[in-house]
C-alpha cells in the first residue's frame, strides 16, 4: 500500500487530496469487505457440501460393511448348503450301493436255487429216463419171449 504525500495548503493538508485519499481508502475497504462476505458464503456453502459428502461417505461405509458381512454370510451359507448335498449325496449314494448288495445277494440267492432245481430236475429225468429204458427193455425182453 502506497502512503501518499499531501500537498500543503493554509490551514493544513489540500482538503481534495485527503478526501480523495479517504474515498479511494473506503472504496477498497468495501472492496475488502464485499470480498469477505462472499468467502464467507462461500466458506459456509463449501462446508455444507463437506458436510454432505463425509454423510455420504460414512452412508458409504456402513454399505460397504453390510455388503462385506452379508457376503459372508453368503458364503457361509453356501458352503454349509455344498456340505450338507454332499453329506446327503454320500448318504443316498451308501443307501443305493446296499440296496444294489441287498438284491445281487437275493439274485445269487435266486440263481443258487435255480442250479439246485436243476441238478434235481437232471436227477429226476435221469430216473425216469433209467426207468423208461428198463421198462423198453422189459417189454423187449417179453417180446423176445414170445
Amino acid at each position: 500500500m502506497c502512503v501518499e504525500k499531501f500537498s500543503y495548503e493554509t490551514n493544513g493538508y489540500n482538503r481534495e487530496e485527503v478526501n480523495q485519499f479517504v474515498k479511494h481508502v473506503i472504496e477498497q475497504t468495501e472492496g475488502i469487505v464485499k470480498k469477505c462476505g462472499i468467502q464467507q458464503e462461500e466458506i459456509a456453502h463449501l462446508k455444507e457440501k463437506l458436510s454432505s459428502y463425509e454423510a455420504l461417505e460414512d452412508t458409504m461405509k456402513k454399505a460397504l460393511l453390510n455388503a462385506e458381512k452379508a457376503s459372508d454370510q453368503v458364503k457361509k451359507l453356501a458352503r454349509e448348503e455344498a456340505d450338507f448335498v454332499v453329506e446327503d449325496a454320500k448318504h443316498n449314494a451308501s443307501r443305493i450301493v446296499n440296496e444294489a448288495l441287498l438284491k445281487a445277494e437275493k439274485i445269487e440267492q435266486e440263481a443258487d436255487l435255480l442250479k439246485k432245481n436243476i441238478k434235481i430236475f437232471k436227477r429226476k429225468l435221469k430216473i425216469i429216463v433209467e426207468q423208461q429204458e428198463a421198462i423198453v427193455e422189459e417189454i423187449e425182453t417179453l417180446e423176445l419171449e414170445e
